[in-house]
């Protein structure tokens, strides 16, 4: 099992609004502009660059998505900024950070968003694009309160939010823009487990430990992987393409070592020792 002291140092992005720690097959991505854990263009610049180099690091096998302190996860986007920005910017910023968010979801590895307080607006719309979210039970609120600014969820959030929990549900929520504690959103399906713990060290601890049952040697992340790029992009195709994309994900793992390892480990009656993941 994974700990923070497995980790290495804490690497900052060039903009200094995400750091960057590995270890263990895992990495911690922390969001961080305090107070609030607001986004800007800089920091998505951050997160982007961050995404494509976990992307390509063989050694890691999952990513964990964090905000950086106790209290928020992500507010959002920087309203200041956005208030002081032209249209034109605006537009391009929203394109950014579309395209940021579809790298995270397509990268062929789990991503797995640690929701250590509250955790709104924009916020919500990162953690959407996570696989699987985890909440510290207690720490916030989340939610979809932008039509108070007179604006629509703009990062993602009417096409996600919809996707979890349907049309009508999406709707309200957006329209309304009311902000609901994490016992509705698990309920919701937004929030797919909340883990009792005190304090950011010991929430992301419970997070490292819950992550390290998708690690080798006992897991192929190899597999985990291609099942959460099979499930991220068939989801999106008529079912003839997403039936054909999950056998060339399936031919993959075919020819690899993990499903050779794993069969074999079956007919022998032991347990399977996978090698790190190469999705």
């Amino acid at each position: 099992m994974v700990q923070l002291n497995d980790l290495g140092p804490e690497r900052a992005l060039p903009r200094g609004r995400v750091t960057v720690r590995t270890g263990g097959g895992l990495a911690l991505v922390t969001l961080t502009n305090p107070p609030a854990n607001g986004y800007s263009h800089e920091m998505l610049r951050d997160l982007d660059e961050a995404i494509l180099d976990l992307r390509f690091d063989q050694a890691v096998e999952v990513i964990l998505l964090s905000g950086a302190g106790e209290k928020f996860f992500c507010a959002g986007a920087d309203i200041a900024m956005l208030q002081r920005a032209d249209p034109y910017f605006k537009y391009n910023f929203c394109l950014h950070a579309n395209e940021t968010l579809l790298r995270l979801e397509h990268t062929p590895k789990l991503v797995i968003a640690a929701i250590g307080g509250h955790c709104v607006g924009g916020g919500l719309e990162i953690a959407l694009a996570a696989d699987l979210r985890l909440a510290r039970r207690g720490s916030g609120r989340c939610g979809l309160p932008e039509v108070a600014l007179g604006v629509l969820p703009g990062t993602g959030g009417t096409q996600r939010l919809v996707r979890v929990v349907g049309k009508s549900r999406a709707i309200e929520l957006m329209a309304t823009g009311r902000l609901f504690d994490f016992d509705e959103a698990q309920q919701l399906g937004l929030v797919d487990a909340q883990l009792d713990a005190e304090g950011e060290t010991p929430f992301l601890e419970a997070v490292l430990a819950y992550a390290s049952q998708f690690l080798g040697p006992g897991k192929s992340s190899t597999a985990v992987g291609l099942i959460k790029r099979a499930v991220q992009s068939g989801a999106e195709v008529p079912l003839e393409s997403g039936l054909a994309l999950e056998r060339e994900l399936q031919q993959r793992l075919f020819s690899g070592p993990d499903a050779k390892e794993g069969l074999a480990a079956f007919l022998q009656k032991r347990t399977p020792s996978f090698g790190p993941g190469k999705p």
